[in-house]
């Protein structure tokens, strides 16, 4: 498991980004965006993954401690690399993104930028062009939000 991949993945330029905001504390929203465990990846674990494919089959699973995890996916697929600290949580996969959180005067502000992309990944490949991956991201963030909004109650 990569314990050094949100300072790789802080060292490389943004390639495509995202954000929106919460009208809630920091806090609150970090807790569930952040929160990652070992167990089955769901709406209370490794939330921003929780509508990948995989995971609403039940098949993909996180493993490990300490801020370095790893998702394990049933089938042939790679696991995907994980790592999260108090603001940050970092995904690598075919993709490797940041999830961040701060404060801002309307609530909370997550940005979700990603730094690489395997272009030769069927991922990316079957249709998910740069334009594609950019409007991609910024449904999976504003879903992700809505969960976290409705959960808060604001």
């Amino acid at each position: 498991m990569n314990t050094t991949l949100l300072a790789e993945l802080d060292a490389l330029p943004t390639l495509w980004e995202v954000q929106g905001r919460v009208p809630a504390p920091v806090a609150a929203v970090a807790e569930l965006l952040l929160a990652v465990g070992e167990g089955r990846v769901g709406g209370d674990n490794l939330l921003v993954l929780a509508r990948a494919s995989a995971a609403r089959q039940g098949a993909m699973t996180v493993v490990g401690a300490a801020g370095a995890y790893r998702a394990e996916l049933a089938g042939q697929l790679e696991p995907i690399d994980i790592q999260v600290d108090r603001s940050k949580l970092a995904v690598q996969s075919w993709y490797a993104g940041v999830h961040t959180v701060s404060a801002s005067a309307k609530g909370t502000e997550v940005i979700h930028r990603v730094h690489r992309v395997l272009p030769e990944h069927p991922g990316f490949a079957r249709g998910i062009a740069e334009l594609g991956l950019r409007a991609r991201m910024a449904r999976d963030l504003a879903q992700v939000l809505g969960v976290i909004t409705d959960r808060l109650g604001c």
